[in-house]
């Protein structure tokens, strides 16, 4: 079964080393090697029921996305928060400069744009929790 373990190990080669790939790895090989003996035990030759298996296992991309790597790439979540981020304060600014023009347009003696505003800051301020990596 030498050539399943190479086989995952080249499917896991661009995930950096850690105790969940080591465990997920094991599986995977453990749960293809019992496949491979099923296919043997009903009729098939070794070589077949290996590429068979190899076949039918199909892609890891859900296994490599839940290990944190986004294609063939370790995912960056604080460079993906730093956009959330960047457009959530843009988003933010626009909006609070709706409801000032809106205020100041129609009701310049009443000023009310300020309460609509401690609510759309929520969203830049969870945005920054997720970028520092507070939960």
């Amino acid at each position: 079964m030498k050539k399943i373990k190479t086989h995952v190990e080249e499917w896991f080669s661009d995930i950096p080393e850690s105790e969940s790939k080591q465990a997920i790895q094991e599986e995977i090989i453990q749960n293809l090697e019992e496949k491979v003996f099923d296919l043997v035990r009903s009729g098939k030759s070794e070589e077949d029921a290996i590429n068979k298996t190899i076949v039918e296992f199909g892609d890891i991309s859900d296994i490599k996305q839940e290990l944190g790597v986004k294609d063939g790439k370790p995912a960056s979540s604080r460079k993906q928060f730093g956009l959330h981020l960047g457009f959530s304060l843009w988003g933010s600014g626009l909006i609070i400069a709706l409801f000032l023009f809106i205020n100041v347009y129609y009701t310049p003696d009443v000023i009310w744009f300020v309460y609509p505003t401690f609510a759309v800051a929520w969203w830049p301020l969870v945005m920054f929790y997720k970028w520092l990596g507070w939960k």
